[in-house]
């Protein structure tokens, strides 16, 4: 009986030991990956803001900053905002709107293979303008496109193809719905120091080529124009990225202007550095 139980006593003991070590030599189970949020925010600070090759800060510094909700179906909406100062520089009689309210939404999926994702949306430029009243040349610059865009993946090659077309007045310009604005936006993963060179290229076409308002100088009566951009982003990690570019246009200096004493083409070829966190 007694070797009996000490049979049993040690067959125990052997399968707790052998049980004991296995716990101790198996790796141990991978923790979760934590759930990707829907909402991202993004926060930036530059030494000029540029949109579509255009300063609207007479080359001052902004702050910008915006969120994003994007769904697992498709879905997104965002709002970005800037401080910017053109349009009361452009009117000139006590109209101030001091920043740029972006609102939109649509829909982003990749419907083509992996690393194409299609993009369709509206967007919609909001400036709380207060006070003065709007001259000849400016009407309210509050505008609404529509915009589809292609979004590629080549290897290290990332980018898009993007369309977007005005149902409104476009930033102010008399006339001008159905304006539109294509452009392709390319950067190049280097794989050093995680260093990516960006460039872009895009044509402003401006419906309706508004006179030129009595008293300016004569100039030729097309307004449109086409910007693009050479440059290189840094990412640090953590969300935090530092991005540096060339930017120029040929945009007719006079309809194109910073509006302010001694006032010089808004579109002249300068440098833009930005500094943004994402969160």
């Amino acid at each position: 009986m007694k070797t009996i139980q000490k049979t049993a006593i040690a067959l125990a003991a052997s399968g707790l030991f052998a049980t004991a070590a296995f716990a101790q030599t198996a790796p141990a189970a991978a923790p979760e990956a934590p759930e990707v949020s829907p909402i991202t925010a993004n926060v930036t600070v530059t030494n000029d803001y540029r949109y579509r090759g255009i300063t609207q800060t007479n080359y001052q510094p902004a702050i910008q900053g915006g969120f994003d909700y994007a769904h697992e179906s498709g879905l997104y909406i965002g709002n970005w905002n800037s401080t910017i100062n053109w349009v009361a520089n452009a009117t000139s009689n006590g109209v101030q709107a001091p920043i740029e309210m972006d609102f939109y939404g649509g829909f982003k999926k990749e419907l083509i293979a992996e690393g194409f994702a299609s993009d369709f949306g509206v967007l919609q430029y909001y400036y709380n303008t207060t006070g003065g009243n709007y001259n000849n040349a400016l009407v309210n610059p509050n505008t609404t496109e529509i915009y589809a865009a292609q979004n590629f993946t080549f290897g290290p090659v990332t980018g898009f193809v993007k369309v977007n077309y005005a149902l409104t007045n476009i930033f102010g310009a008399p006339n001008s719905s159905g304006s539109f604005y294509p452009d392709l936006t390319a950067n190049y993963d280097t794989g050093i120091w995680g260093v990516s060179l960006n460039g872009h290229v895009g044509y402003q076409y401006i419906a309706g080529q508004p006179n030129t308002p009595t008293g300016w100088s004569a100039t030729p009566n097309n307004i449109s124009y086409t910007d693009w951009k050479l440059g290189a982003t840094k990412d640090f990690g953590g969300g935090l990225s530092l991005s540096a570019a060339y930017v120029s246009t040929n945009a007719n200096p006079v309809w194109w202007n910073t509006y302010t004493k001694g006032g010089t083409s808004a579109g002249r070829p300068g440098a833009v550095v930005s500094l943004t966190k994402t969160f």
